[in-house]
């Protein structure tokens, strides 16, 4: 499959993606939990079916460390005993901000509660702008269409 558009062709464009990479790459130093952002960015990209996010973050949480184990059953977090309740809390608060159109009231308030009482105000921070990144960059590379399956763990950052 070729990609719709080249996000780096046009020097608008190319302009644009380097501001949102660099985004990207500002959360990934941010004070979260390294495995909670790759957890939570596979998570957010396994809801909205992005392959190239999907293959992206696999790959990056693997060469980080992560265990095939964790990112096999991340898909199925509330049944699965491998991950600790701040990484479930996390998980809840990326899937409730996801499917923000399908929930009725958007992020409840227990779910608020729980990702407070695990992460302090500089971590809630970096979680709620990853969500939202990681939604923007899932739409982004679901509409044109980017192909998954040659990323190589490091390619973005």
């Amino acid at each position: 499959m070729d990609a719709r558009l080249n996000f780096f062709a046009g020097a608008t464009d190319s302009k644009v993606f380097k501001h949102l990479m660099t985004a990207g790459k500002a959360m990934k130093d941010s004070a979260l939990p390294a495995a909670t952002l790759e957890l939570v960015s596979l998570r957010v990209s396994q809801i909205n079916g992005c392959a190239v996010c999907i293959d992206m973050h696999t790959k990056d949480a693997t060469a980080a460390g992560e265990t095939a184990l964790r990112l096999n059953l991340v898909a199925a977090w509330r049944e699965a005993t491998v991950f600790t309740e701040a990484e479930r809390a996390a998980l809840e608060l990326a899937e409730e901000g996801t499917r923000v159109a399908d929930a009725a009231g958007g992020v409840g308030d227990d779910v608020w509660a729980s990702a407070a009482k695990h992460y302090d105000e500089e971590q809630l921070v970096a979680l709620v702008l990853l969500i939202s990144f990681m939604n923007l960059a899932n739409r982004m590379n679901i509409i044109t269409r980017q192909p998954a399956g040659d990323y190589q763990p490091g390619q973005m950052h």
